[in-house]
């Protein structure tokens, strides 16, 4: 017999329980201008699949790719499914303001605003921010090879991406990874990004490229020392030379706050305790990097990161989309993205509860 107050303590072995998942219906998408195309199709795609409607505010620097998608998408998706909203601010806070679901990656400042007005209305939110992102490289490692991916995480789309290695952290005597760090800097070819040998480009904009510069200089004021770059490139466009600094204390503002472009700065540690500490001594947790042949040692260490992303003898840039992509402290908000967390995030869970009749 069917006991409706015993099954509000235990499921009744006669009930059926089940849950359904629903999508939210609008999805408002806030992106960036560095990937202006898979940053939205990272968001957009498990947002559509899921059943919803997207609506996407792109970067203004990135508003042609975002129409030129949309255009692709007309005619194989139902009309109206896939918009996009042109424009800045105003444009960011209509998204908000009428969304189901908000998702948004770009500046800490810009994503705590969008993070507050969609919680205010009671939206589910995400926020992707910036990354001040480790590695962290033992004495046991592969040099060579360590200091060949650390450059080009490094310095790599010049340094345009929150997962980019902004903080070098050398456990024990720095020469020899120095050295190649160096030299694998210097060997990276600054350029016309479209050719294909080519693996530094110009940074967005002047300011840009006018911060990166005022990094450097600071630096220098510091007392620290530019070991390589620190000028502007030559060429037709906002270049900056790869730019290695070291020599600054761990709460100068090169150490602690995200500078967007292709400049990091190399740190020392006397032992892997303090490397730690050093790496979760910033607002930032996104992506950190260990190198190092000692597997025990790695994964013991990548618990104690403060990091949403840990790397093994790979580079901090980078993300694969099939797994949860965020971080930790400022750098994120909310739920992850990509993977399973997609669909966590896109969708809302019902509980259904069949009783049998009386």
């Amino acid at each position: 017999m069917f006991d409706p107050v015993g099954s509000l303590h235990e499921p009744s072995a006669s009930g059926l329980l089940y849950t359904r998942r629903h999508p939210h219906g609008v999805a408002g998408l806030i992106t960036p201008w560095n990937f202006p195309l898979a940053i939205p199709l990272w968001k957009g795609a498990p947002a559509l699949a899921f059943g919803n409607a997207v609506l996407a505010k792109p970067a203004p620097e990135a508003t042609g790719c975002a129409l030129r998608l949309a255009e692709l998408l007309d005619g194989v998706l139902p009309a109206g499914l896939f918009s996009v909203l042109p424009g800045d601010v105003e444009a960011g806070q209509a998204v908000v303001d009428e969304a189901d679901v908000v998702s948004f990656t770009g500046s800490i400042p810009a994503g705590r605003t969008v993070a507050a007005a969609a919680t205010g209305r009671g939206v589910p939110v995400q926020a992707e921010m910036g990354g001040q992102n480790p590695a962290i490289v033992l004495g046991d490692a592969n040099l060579t090879a360590a200091a060949t991916q650390v450059a080009a995480a490094a310095m790599g789309y010049a340094g345009q991406k929150c997962t980019a290695t902004k903080r070098v952290i050398v456990v024990g005597d720095p020469a020899p990874f120095r050295d190649a760090l160096l030299a694998a800097v210097e060997a990276l070819s600054v350029g016309d990004p479209a050719k294909p040998d080519v693996q530094v480009g110009p940074v967005i904009s002047e300011q840009a490229r006018d911060a990166v510069l005022a990094a450097a200089q600071a630096a220098t004021d510091a007392g620290g020392r530019v070991l390589t770059g620190g000028s502007a490139g030559s060429g037709d466009g906002w270049f900056t030379e790869p730019t290695v600094v070291e020599g600054l204390p761990d709460d100068h503002s090169l150490a602690c706050e995200e500078v967007f472009g292709p400049i990091c700065l190399l740190q020392t540690a006397t032992d892997l305790d303090q490397a730690i500490a050093k790496a979760n001594a910033v607002p930032h947790g996104l992506a950190a990097a260990m190198y190092t042949r000692d597997l025990s040692t790695a994964l013991a260490a990548g618990d104690r990161l403060r990091a949403g992303l840990v790397k093994v003898n790979a580079p901090t840039s980078g993300v694969d989309f099939y797994l949860p992509f965020g971080g930790e402290k400022a750098s994120s908000l909310g739920q992850r993205e990509q993977g399973k967390a997609a669909q966590e995030f896109y969708t809302t869970t019902q509980t259904v509860t069949v009783a049998p009749g009386q």
